[in-house]
């Protein structure tokens, strides 16, 4: 058998009728041509003798296909001299080198990629030698890096290599022993990622949004990250730290706002509801010509620029110069309020977080030690004056030689007086509704909007009672709903006057459709659907299902069956029955094997794209006179 050695141009290489290979002939060709670039052409071609002076390559033909590529990009000197093997067959030799083969394992690669890391070859350098992506590169090494106990496991096919994967989101091989250890015969990849990484927190997480991953490992926080997701999602390891940056953060903004000339500044992770402050709003200014132009200026142009291109369409740049008028429109609109001048310097501002990762600056609150009374005689004679306006609007008590024209009479007599007025005027506003809802609405406004100083701020004996709500839900007040509520309390807020005395007369220039929605909004106030254990309230049940039904509630605009608001919170039999109400049987009983944490993770990934409710959130689609909700109260399961 004829095996003769000889080094050919190039050029006079061509590949032969009898190479074997037809499938797949330029596959992997790139990574090939950064292969012998790096290493040499590892093994000679196998050709044969053509008549006309060339050599036919008979086995061989991706590493012919990649030295053209190299010659083509002329990394390969000219005449660049090919070592081959001359055969006298053909199709049975190339038959054998390909066929009579067998493919390195792919733990044997990792964990040689692993080793040229060892030896001192950066992930760049080795994707540049192998002619693969960096990706692929950190995804082999991270692979190459796994516990040998795993590895081996790999080998003899106890692990996929999607479970493999699932291991390298943490390096460290003590705790992916334990996690394989513990799972025992479950292992599936989003099981062994929950089980690594539980706690972590989620690159999601609002406080990530807002310092920025970038930030937070500049800072040395620890990351781990799932390199085979194509979301790049990522955990941070340092709570303590992303904290105390996102606070620092807080604090510079903070800083900034503190130059407005408020008294005091504080930042916080959560609201603080129970701050215990009084909330003062700002008043509508006019706004200058000019300013009213350049606002409808910024309007025009941001209407032509979607009207123009569509959300779909949208460049980079066309995006950008979007978020640029629309930020323009919102500090030239915010020009339209401003805070009275004598209020800023004894309130402050509260600087937080908000549920969506941006911050939250909510300015004018009043602390009780920071209150500044009043002149002495001057809150007297603003009532005075308002009572001028409507007798049913008395704000404050007046002096009672006022009330009987500076004669001198008797308390019972007084007193006598002052019920035939209120008899009277019951009579007189039964028979007005229009200034009966005016006078309603008077009243709770007062209530809603101007706070503690008017403890009993009309003569109508109706009160809002609204029982906070954060202490029985965690979060709550950060919520969607709550938020949109504050939004609606702070536009209105800003709209009406500074004093209590002037609210009748500003009321009364309302439409009656505003005045409507002034109204709802304050008498949705007082909503209390509460449900404690040491209460019976059937009928408030009852009505809170009637109002659900006749308002079309769609709790699931606002709620979600997460871990934290139910699924974490309840026994493992009723994360089952929720799954099997909202997915079906089967996907119930496919959870029964699973552990209480990961039962209610898997069930709140199934359940997050249904519409389902657990019972005490549902809205009826019929509440019958009389009929009565079974409301179970149990120890919430650990």
């Amino acid at each position: 058998m004829s095996r003769e050695l000889i080094e050919v141009p190039l050029n006079k290489l061509v590949v032969a009728e009898s190479n074997v290979r037809r499938t797949g002939a330029k596959d992997g060709v790139e990574e090939l041509a950064a292969s012998i670039l790096a290493h040499g052409l590892l093994q000679p071609l196998l050709v044969v003798a053509c008549e006309d002076g060339r050599y036919a390559v008979i086995a061989g033909s991706r590493r012919l296909a990649a030295m053209k590529l190299l010659a083509k990009r002329k990394a390969l000197p000219r005449g660049f001299a090919v070592p081959v093997m001359v055969r006298e067959a053909g199709e049975e030799e190339s038959l054998a080198e390909n066929v009579v083969r067998m493919t390195l394992h792919p733990a044997d690669q990792y964990e040689a990629f692993r080793r040229l890391e060892l030896s001192g070859l950066g992930a760049a350098d080795i994707a540049a030698r192998f002619g693969v992506s960096l990706r692929i590169v950190r995804q082999r090494l991270a692979l190459g890096a796994v516990a040998p106990h795993l590895m081996q496991a790999y080998r003899d096919g106890e692990l996929t290599l999607a479970q493999l994967e699932a291991f390298t989101v943490t390096d460290d091989p003590v705790r992916q022993d334990q996690v394989y250890q513990a799972l025992g015969s479950f292992r599936e990849p989003w099981r062994i990622r929950a089980a690594l990484t539980q706690a972590d927190i989620s690159g999601r997480d609002r406080r990530v949004q807002f310092l920025g991953l970038d930030v937070y490992e500049m800072a040395g926080g620890a990351v781990l990250r799932d390199l085979f997701s194509t979301t790049d999602e990522v955990w941070l390891t340092d709570a303590a730290l992303l904290d105390r940056l996102c606070l620092g953060k807080l604090g510079e903004i903070a800083d900034q706002v503190a130059q407005e000339g408020w008294l005091w500044t504080d930042v916080a992770l959560e609201f603080p509801h129970s701050h215990g402050c009084r909330r003062v709003y700002p008043f509508a200014v006019e706004l200058t010509d000019d300013v009213v132009q350049q606002r409808l200026a910024a309007n025009v142009a941001l209407e032509e620029l979607y009207t123009q291109h569509p959300r779909d369409e949208v460049s980079e740049e066309v995006a950008a110069e979007m978020a640029r008028l629309d930020e323009e429109i919102t500090r030239l609109s915010h020009q339209a309020y401003a805070y009275d001048p004598a209020i800023i310097p004894c309130a402050g501002v509260f600087v937080v977080l908000g549920h969506d990762g941006d911050a939250r600056i909510e300015r004018g609150f009043v602390r009780p030690q920071d209150e500044v009374p009043e002149p002495e005689g001057e809150h007297e004679a603003k009532a005075a004056q308002a009572s001028n306006n409507d007798s049913v609007s008395a704000d404050v008590t007046m002096p009672v030689e006022a009330e009987s024209g500076g004669i001198g009479l008797s308390d019972r007599l007084i007193a006598d007086l002052s019920a035939q007025r209120t008899v009277a005027l019951r009579d007189v506003l039964a028979r007005q509704p229009d200034i009966a809802m005016l006078a309603l609405a008077h009243t709770l406004i007062l209530q809603g909007f101007y706070g503690r100083r008017y403890d009993a701020p009309s003569c109508l004996t109706i009160r809002i009672e609204a029982p906070a709500l954060a202490q029985h839900a965690e979060g709550i007040d950060d919520g969607p709903a709550a938020r949109a509520i504050t939004e609606r309390h702070e536009e209105w807020a800003k709209m009406m006057p500074q004093e209590a005395a002037e609210l009748w007369d500003w009321l009364s220039t309302l439409d009656r459709d505003s005045r409507d929605a002034l109204l709802a909004h304050v008498v949705a106030q007082s909503v209390n659907a509460l449900i404690l254990p040491h209460e019976c309230r059937t009928s408030v049940i009852r009505d809170a299902n009637r109002l659900a039904q006749a308002t079309g509630l769609a709790m699931r605009d606002y709620w979600s069956p997460t871990v934290p608001a139910y699924l974490g919170r309840v026994t493992k039999a009723a994360i089952m029955q929720a799954v099997e109400e909202g997915v079906s049987n089967e996907a119930a009983q496919r959870l029964g094997s699973l552990t209480k944490v990961e039962m209610a993770r898997q069930a709140e990934r199934l359940l997050v794209e249904t519409d389902w409710l657990p019972a005490g959130l549902r809205t009826p689609a019929d509440v019958a006179e009389g009929e009565q909700e079974a409301v179970a109260f149990a120890q919430a399961a650990e």
